[in-house]
């Protein structure tokens, strides 16, 4: 007799309805954002206003009811897992995902250029500079914060590097690994909840932006139009939108392909690290994925140039959308995945460390743009605070009120200096990992940050140092 699962079950369908939960939030974010003068005049991304109606929406149900929404058995498992656990995996997995689709993109032929290799460059080494900036920032307001709140982890503040500089996946990868190896109760939701202000800081602080300058006649506002910034759908030596295998389906498994390669890497290196690192290997799991995924892309490239591929698999439109559902379902899940009540002891902490936050990074972006980027620094600036406070789509928001057609070289910088900001940024995910064993290895990181912090910068501004020291020296 078969023992075969019932589909009548209940336990057979809470995927499928936080799914519906989720994009149903989306869809009266968008609703909410088109209607609303004051959302839609906010540059507020609908993925972002999805998750707080969610959040809102949970937390009402926990203080009325004593459990959050997606709590309750209709989202879970109906095992171990509740669908607020289920939204924190999707947020976790759909960061890689995300990641891996945006690094298969094709970057030859059909694409504008590169721009200058140096802008391409200084643009990855500021957004390094920003992570450092923000991880001192961050340290420095919880490590005094430890003296009036002694249960807050001295080195939580790490995580405002993370949930501002990488978005929300990385806070809650971060903020996970401080909850389960250091006992920092509450590390998820707190991880999460500065992803959340970062999304905010960026939209506010880029209208703050945007206004001043445009009262000043420094920039000119674009009309509000919806006409689309057209993307090429497809190549010409591509396979057919439509053969015996959907070409959509055809991204979707390079994706996943490159995604089960990452967990095979992580798997090996977490069975020669130990259970005890092996969660700060799967942290990186974002990282390991665009690793595998570029990787792919190479054995690609060389099958069509060893003809032994006649036609290009890879198509950038599609990988594009695919990366974009990802990361909207990455904002909303993680958003609404935020437990307020475990974080109530924080939120003065958290908000004074989010003001600062976008204070010092508002600053130290400004700075940079206006000396390294003088032909673009209003665009320049738009699109690494959006990004660096947000997501890149963030500042490719903000940039479009100014740049619609992207004709500054402000939009290749941000897709480029994503290979050197990490490789430069990787000793970051080490020291995270090492910041909270005790308060010494706390100022210790803070030490080591501050010295590559003003390294970087020497690099930086090394064009504006040099032209200063021949001035002196014709004096």
């Amino acid at each position: 007799m078969s023992s075969g699962v019932s589909f009548s079950d209940l336990s057979v369908w809470p995927v499928i309805l936080l799914m519906g939960i989720i994009l149903g939030g989306l869809l009266l974010g968008n609703v909410l954002k088109r209607n609303i003068p004051f959302l839609r005049n906010s540059l507020i991304p609908v993925s972002v206003i999805g998750g707080l109606i969610l959040l809102l929406i949970s937390t009402i149900i926990k203080f009325t009811t004593g459990k959050y929404f997606f709590q309750y058995f209709l989202f879970g498992n109906g095992q171990n897992l509740t669908g607020m656990e289920i939204m924190e995996i999707l947020t976790y997995h759909c960061l890689a995902v995300g990641f891996i689709a945006m690094t298969l993109r094709k970057t030859g032929s059909g694409e504008k250029g590169k721009g200058k290799l140096k802008d391409v460059v200084n643009s990855g080494i500021t957004t390094v500079n920003t992570y450092l900036l923000q991880g001192i920032v961050g340290i420095a307001v919880t490590f005094v914060a430890s003296f009036f709140l002694p249960k807050i982890l001295k080195a939580s503040g790490l995580l405002l590097c993370f949930g501002f500089g990488q978005g929300t996946g990385q806070a809650l990868n971060y903020g996970s690994i401080y909850e389960s190896n250091f006992g920092f109760a509450g590390g998820k939701s707190f991880g999460l909840t500065i992803a959340a202000l970062g999304f905010l800081a960026s939209s506010l602080g880029g209208i703050i932006y945007l206004d001043f300058h445009k009262n000043k006649g420094d920039i000119k506002i674009r009309e509000n139009i919806f006409k689309l910034n057209q993307e090429k759908v497809e190549d010409d030596d591509e396979i057919p939108m439509v053969e015996s295998m959907d070409k959509l389906t055809v991204q979707i498994a390079l994706v996943v392909v490159c995604y089960a390669i990452a967990f095979g890497i992580m798997h090996l290196l977490g069975s020669f690290v130990g259970e005890g690192l092996s969660s700060t290997i799967f942290g990186f799991n974002f990282l390991i994925g665009t690793l595998s995924a570029l990787v792919v892309k190479l054995i690609l490239n060389l099958l069509k140039k060893g003809k032994l591929m006649h036609r290009d698999y890879v198509n950038n439109f599609l990988l594009s959308r695919i990366a974009g559902f990802a990361f909207d379902i990455m904002i909303v899940a993680g958003i609404g995945a935020i437990q307020l009540d475990v974080i109530k002891d924080y939120l003065v902490v958290l908000l004074v460390m989010a003001l600062l936050g976008v204070i010092f990074t508002f600053l130290y972006i400004r700075l940079v743009s206006r000396k390294l980027f003088p032909d673009y620094r209003h665009e320049e600036f738009l699109v690494m605070f959006g990004m660096l406070t947000g997501t890149a789509s963030t500042g490719v928001i903000l940039l479009r009120e100014i740049d619609p057609m992207f004709e500054t070289p402000a939009s290749d910088n941000v897709v480029y200096q994503t290979f050197p900001a990490i490789l430069l940024g990787f000793p970051m995910m080490l020291l995270a990992a090492f910041c909270p064993k005790s308060d010494t290895s706390t100022l210790i990181t803070v030490g080591i940050m501050v010295a590559y912090f003003l390294i970087l910068n020497l690099v930086l501004f090394r064009s504006v140092l040099f032209k200063k020291k021949t001035k002196r020296e014709k004096i």
